[in-house]
């Protein structure tokens, strides 16, 4: 017999946290989340987004085995901002079996009426930190730190939902060359001359510190307009700064100054952790956290975690100035390729950033909406 609950305990979400690590245990490109990463999203007194967001848990089981869960986050920031009525749901992973992932759809889709909304839209988190977008293409590529994995059956079970396509985004590899084009190089040099911007060069992670939570401000101005964002609290800004600096290295890391010495632009780039993090199945303890701190040092692969620039800012030159940092450091530490987090579909002006690279599209991802009135 099939049951679906919604759960509040620690015990409980201790089992829905580790639902996925039993759901793609045999995959070998499924890449673990951490679970001490995913208990500080779910809890109210540590994620900044529960100032604007309310979040339900259900756990769907069968003859007292875990067959599914699913989270519902009900973001009246967003839905303010957008002036609609909507119900996000997340971390919607379940076992082939169509009565299953329905059960667990149905759950969220009841409170979501009880609150007097007309659409459901998923699977996107909290902010736009949160990870978000249904694994589309690209099964067969090892993921990454900041993205869900899941089996292309999925899709089916979307679709017979009556989930349709909402946006896509799309992940690069990019081969990093032995000479950077002189071109981007040029255009980096000419702005600095041009604008008088400014970059700073850090030896270690505690100069870095005191410009993160600065430097971050900058995402809400430039994302405001991305589908999904909403301006993030200062605790986000301030855990998410935490964050980067237990993962940062100052060869990654570029700020970006106008003349008078303030923030317009930051890149912020770390080793690809995807190898440590399959090996600690998710847990920093007793071995994570030594096999991560291997690979930061070791990894022959990097992640653009970030790039913003403020919008008065953009096609100014600020992008090259940041690729240049980042891809002239992975060549220091004699890397060979650097992997885009989600880009939207629609997003261009990102996109237009690795034209003089040799890349290819190795993911894809979707997020789903449906009106539910």
């Amino acid at each position: 017999m099939l049951t679906v609950r919604e759960i509040s305990s620690k015990q409980d979400k201790k089992k829905f946290f580790e639902f996925q690590n039993k759901i793609f245990k045999k995959n070998k490109y499924y890449v673990p989340t951490l679970i001490s990463d995913e208990e500080e999203e779910f809890d109210p007194k540590k994620n900044g987004a529960f100032a604007y967001c309310d979040c339900k848990m259900f756990l769907a089981e069968r003859d007292g085995k875990i067959v599914g869960r699913i989270a519902g986050v009900w973001n009246r920031a967003y839905n303010k901002k957008t002036d609609a009525k909507q119900m996000r749901f997340t971390r919607f992973d379940f076992i082939d079996d169509y009565e299953v992932s329905s059960a667990l759809y149905d759950a969220v889709k009841k409170w979501a009426l009880e609150l007097g909304m007309n659409e459901m839209m998923g699977p996107i988190g909290f902010s736009d930190l949160d990870k978000q977008g249904l694994l589309y293409e690209g099964f067969d590529q090892m993921d990454l730190y900041v993205t869900p994995y899941n089996y292309p059956y999925y899709i089916n079970h979307y679709e017979r939902l009556g989930l349709v396509k909402k946006a896509d985004w799309f992940e690069y590899e990019i081969t990093i060359p032995e000479k950077l084009d002189p071109r981007i190089l040029s255009v980096a040099e000419k702005a600095k001359e041009r604008y008088g911007y400014k970059t700073e060069r850090f030896t270690n992670i505690k100069q870095i510190k005191p410009w993160i939570k600065p430097a971050l401000k900058i995402m809400n101005a430039a994302f405001e307009p991305i589908f999904g964002a909403v301006p993030l609290e200062d605790k986000q800004l301030e855990d998410y700064s935490k964050t980067l600096l237990m993962i940062g290295d100052p060869d990654f890391v570029e700020l970006v100054f106008n003349k008078d010495h303030e923030p317009i632009g930051y890149g912020f780039m770390a080793p690809n952790i995807s190898r440590a993090l399959r090996a600690c199945k998710g847990h920093l303890f007793p071995f994570g956290a030594l096999q991560i701190a291997w690979d930061l040092k070791h990894a022959k692969a990097l992640d653009f975690y970030e790039i913003g620039v403020l919008p008065e800012y953009q096609n100014l030159g600020v992008n090259s100035i940041i690729m240049v940092q980042g891809f002239t450091g992975a060549q220091k530490h004699h890397m060979t390729k650097c992997y885009t987090g989600p880009e939207l579909e629609d997003n261009f002006k990102i996109q237009a950033q690795w034209a003089p690279f040799e890349k290819k599209m190795i993911r894809k991802r979707r997020c789903y909406i449906t009106s539910i009135a």
